[in-house]
């Protein structure tokens, strides 16, 4: 349902700390003139850790205004209270959102059981269709591959976004459900092997720099011209593994901020790049001529 090169869009702030709407608005732009399959608004990349629930919806309805249905939008909407990720996605649902990124859980480290039954309960609720979103590194609790194969029996769960880091629990989803659930990668540097075993496309960071590059990578391999994947990966990882030299979404922001497109503010407790990792990413950026 949703495939190819998707961005988890990030959310600009102003040197007050507030949304920066028409920086956002042109930030979308860029992504739909150069090729972005899906904006994917209030992910992790989007800061929705340290938006108010007023704030996320705000969000959410500023980049459906500006996407106008040109191109579909998944709203983030999860939670690590079940009840305020059911909240939001009903919002979002009612705002026109064509599905919903959940992500897993954070903090509280359910069981798997627990797991399951958050989205078990999304899905019942909520009739939209909906994207898992596994993050370990984020969220302290790894979604089990047969979690997600039982929870692939959903109707309206269509996807999980995979960024456990891991090829076999990939390969094990696939293997197992497959037919029943699409796998998006999470990790811009494992797009190419994911998809060569059957993901539908990612999920990206990079992307929000190098919308082009990134679906040019994408659509190779979503096109089966396998060695034109691999060179275009190979020649991306510097500058994926670049977006990952501090927390994300701090080196995205910057790297759009030296592009004159955004403040690279971000709110605390996330602070700006350090002097000797801010030299290191401009040199990157200066090998990929995005500065």
């Amino acid at each position: 349902m949703f495939s190819g090169s998707m961005v988890a869009i990030v959310t600009p702030f102003d040197d007050q700390g507030k949304f920066a709407e028409e920086t956002y608005r042109q930030l979308i732009e860029f992504q739909i003139e150069n090729g972005t399959d899906v904006i994917v608004p209030c992910g992790t990349t989007g800061e929705s850790a340290t938006l108010d629930v007023d704030e996320h919806e705000y969000v959410i309805k500023v980049c459906l205004d500006q996407v106008n249905k040109r191109i579909p939008v998944i709203a983030g909407t999860g939670a690590n209270n079940t009840a305020e990720a059911v909240h939001l996605s009903k919002n979002a649902k009612s705002m026109g959102a064509d599905g919903l990124l959940l992500v897993c859980p954070y903090y509280n480290k359910p069981s798997q059981e627990g797991i399951y039954q958050h989205y078990k309960l999304l899905a019942e609720e909520v009739a939209l269709p909906q994207v898992l979103y596994n993050v370990p590194g984020r969220t302290g609790v790894n979604m089990l591959a047969e979690t997600t194969v039982r929870l692939a029996e959903f109707a309206n769960i269509v996807a999980i976004k995979e960024a456990s880091g891991d090829l076999t629990q990939v390969g094990q989803i696939l293997a197992q459900a497959g037919d029943k659930i699409d796998v998006i990668s999470g990790d811009d540097f494992l797009t190419f092997p994911m998809m060569c075993c059957g993901a539908k496309g990612v999920i990206s960071v990079s992307a929000n720099a190098i919308p082009k590059q990134v679906k040019a990578m994408v659509e190779a391999v979503a096109n089966a011209d396998y060695m034109m994947g691999r060179k275009l990966h190979l020649e991306l990882l510097e500058f994926h593994t670049a977006m990952f030299i501090e927390s994300n979404p701090v080196p995205v922001k910057k790297t759009l901020e030296l592009m004159d497109m955004i403040k690279a503010n971000v709110r605390l407790p996330l602070v700006d790049m350090s002097d000797a990792t801010l030299e290191k990413l401009k040199s990157v950026l200066k090998k990929y001529a995005v500065i």
